[in-house]
């Protein structure tokens, strides 16, 4: 019997993947421990079929046809309680109650500041509508909290190939991208989904970065600076 291809033993991880428990408030948090990454999105995205496609399961993050509905952090264990994928709420969704999305922008931005176990964080977008301003202005946050980005164009099936490769060298282009990476995907037909394993794969084997916020000089502005501004940030995330 011959042994795994290397790649395929180092993403088995994903295949393992098992809902551990939903988050509301900071004190719920698992400990801090490990290596674990976020996924971020608008609410009509797609991200919950994105993380069903990586793990390469049907039902681990449910697919609600309203979007909207996932109102808490989703963690879950990947063949090891030190290695977690997140699955944060989703955002800009206008049928959320201002109240809610107030509750959740704090949780968040508390979240992307001091996790220390939180080594990267893959921002999902409609390809065929990158780069909305929530998306920018959590680019900006990750950058102002030294978190890496990597940036998933879902839905690349609904573009010709020519199209969706224009879109992705755009996106790349863009100045709120500095620093982050991109990639065409689609959680429908599976593009793209090597490339995404081995980002996480690599992402989940390296060691916690430093504490994160502390690099005051993303942020031109201040602490209570906004985006938009000259590039600047504000200190407290808001979906």
């Amino acid at each position: 019997m011959q042994n795994p291809r290397p790649e395929k033993a180092r993403t088995a991880g994903l295949q393992q993947a098992e809902y551990l428990l939903s988050v509301t408030r900071l004190g719920q948090l698992p400990t801090d421990s490990g290596a674990e990454v976020a996924m971020a999105g608008r609410s009509n995205v797609g991200k919950s079929s994105v993380l069903n496609r990586v793990c390469q399961q049907r039902a681990l993050a449910r697919v609600s046809r309203t979007p909207g509905r996932t109102q808490a952090l989703n963690f879950f264990t990947l063949g090891s309680p030190d290695q977690r994928l997140v699955d944060l709420p989703g955002y800009g969704y206008a049928k959320v109650p201002e109240a809610m999305r107030s509750q959740w922008g704090e949780l968040l931005s508390q979240y992307l500041r001091s996790r220390q176990s939180l080594v990267g964080l893959v921002l999902v977008m409609d390809i065929r509508h990158p780069l909305m301003p929530f998306d920018c202005d959590l680019l900006r946050f990750a950058a102002h909290c030294q978190r890496p980005v990597h940036v998933l164009l879902n839905k690349a099936d609904k573009l010709s190939r020519g199209a969706a490769k224009q879109t992705l060298q755009r996106v790349l282009r863009a100045g709120e991208m500095a620093g982050s990476t991109a990639q065409l995907f689609s959680a429908k037909e599976g593009e793209g989904l090597p490339e995404l394993q081995s980002r996480l794969t690599i992402w989940l084997e390296k060691s916690p970065p430093p504490a994160a916020g502390n690099n005051n000089e993303s942020s031109k502005g201040g602490e209570d600076s906004h985006p938009g501004q000259g590039g600047e940030v504000r200190e407290n995330y808001s979906p």
